[in-house]
Order: structure tokens, then C-alpha cells, then sequence
């Protein structure tokens, strides 16, 4: 993204901030390094949701999903102070452009790269998912691209298995043109929501294209959709 801009914090917690590495709806991405030298991500809640419960709450629960999963399909978590202001979440660097970032630098993946990253995010999927958790927000620029394979990053969304949801028949939160018909109803979605997210991205790696049109929820599909059973959970 670039270097701190005049409002950004230099310091949080024992961690100095060198620059952005990325911004969503509900905080901002930061390069970090403790006492030591090491280098973090750290993710912070954006200033105007502090004073929301609801976004604390959801931060929250992104700190215990991101610790459910297996560390090599995700960023590992290192710390996290929800009492900061901002709070925040410290996790692993990984050393690698998220998916939209190298499709726009160097254009759809080859037929190798592909299979690759295919596999790759299948395994990680399965991972979470036995773990107990829909990732619900899977999309180009939450899948990095890591030496060691694809890291699935953001569970600001997520929420377990089984789990109620308050504002199921409400819009959605998430990105539209990864999500699966039943999240776009306002419904919760099972695993099956994520395997859905896992073809549209792979579609995208494929073609440089979204496979709907944009990111609103007018998008043209390239591809029909409508029918849920293609949402259905695995075991």
C-alpha cells in the first residue's frame, strides 16, 4: 500500500509501524516488527468503529477463529489486545502478494500455478473447516500468496459451524462476487459458502476476471448462478 500517513499510529503495544499492507471494511493493515527485529502484520480496527460494540465483538471473534485453524493454511496469530485503542490483532508475515495483486501484476496464473493454488486453498479450506469454522469472506485478496503455498487471511466474518447468526435475513457482509447465492439471500451459509468462494476465485486466477461482473451486488454474471445445491456441504 504505501508509507504511514499523518494519522496512522507509529507504535502499538511493544510493535513500531513501518507502512501499509493493506485496509478493509473493519481495519487497516499495517507492517510491524517487535523489540527484536521480527517482522509482523498487524491489523488494527479502524477509528470509527471504536466505539461500536458490535465491531469490538466481531474483532474479537476473528482473533478466535484465526486461532482455530491450522497455522500453515493461515497467518498464524501472535497476540492480540482487544483493550488497545485501536485494538488489535499481531500476526505472522507472510512474504507474498495477495492473489488480486499478482493477477494484476502478471496477469492469470498458467495451467501449473493454477493447479497449484488450487490444491493449495482446497487443503486449507478442509483445514478450517474441520477446525469449525466458515471462512464466509474468501476472495483474491485474502488468499496470500506464500513461499510455502496460499495463506486464507481475514476471518473478520467468520463464524463457527452451528453457530446462530443475529442478522440472517439482512443484507450481507462480504464481497458479492465471491458470494454464493444463499449469503447474497442473507442467509448463514454452511461450509459449502466457502467451496462456492473457492471456484469463483480460482476462476478469477484464471482469467484475470471477476467471474461476475464487479463487486456490487448488480454484478452481470459471467457465470449463472442461482440454484443452491452447488452450495451444499462435504463432510
Amino acid at each position: 500500500m504505501g508509507l504511514l500517513l499523518p494519522g496512522d499510529p507509529r507504535q502499538l503495544g511493544d510493535y513500531w509501524l513501518v507502512r501499509h499492507l493493506g485496509a478493509g471494511g473493519q481495519g487497516v493493515v499495517y507492517e510491524g516488527y517487535d523489540r527484536t527485529g521480527r517482522r509482523v502484520a498487524i491489523k488494527a480496527l479502524r477509528e470509527e468503529y471504536l466505539d461500536q460494540g458490535d465491531m469490538r465483538s466481531r474483532f474479537a471473534k476473528e482473533v478466535m477463529a484465526a486461532r482455530r485453524a491450522e497455522s500453515f493454511c493461515t497467518a498464524r496469530v501472535l497476540e492480540a489486545d482487544l483493550d488497545a485503542l485501536p485494538p488489535y490483532i499481531v500476526s505472522e508475515y507472510v512474504d507474498g502478494p495477495h492473489l488480486r495483486r499478482a493477477v494484476e501484476a502478471g496477469g492469470p496464473l498458467d495451467d501449473d500455478s493454477l493447479h497449484r493454488l488450487a490444491v493449495g486453498m482446497a487443503t486449507a479450506l478442509a483445514c478450517i473447516h474441520r477446525a469449525g469454522i466458515v471462512h464466509r469472506d474468501l476472495k483474491p485478496d485474502n488468499v496470500l500468496l506464500g513461499p510455502d503455498g496460499p495463506r486464507l487471511i481475514d476471518f473478520g466474518i467468520a463464524h463457527a459451524v452451528g453457530m446462530t447468526l443475529t442478522n440472517e435475513g439482512r443484507a450481507a457482509a462480504g464481497t458479492p462476487a465471491y458470494m454464493a447465492p444463499e449469503r447474497l439471500a442473507g442467509q448463514r451459509g454452511g461450509t459449502g459458502v466457502d467451496v462456492w468462494a473457492w471456484g469463483a476465485v480460482l476462476l478469477y486466477a484464471a482469467s484475470g476476471r471477476s467471474p461476475f461482473a464487479g463487486d456490487s451486488g448488480n454484478d452481470v454474471p459471467l457465470v449463472r448462478y442461482g440454484s443452491s445445491h452447488a452450495t451444499k456441504d462435504y463432510p
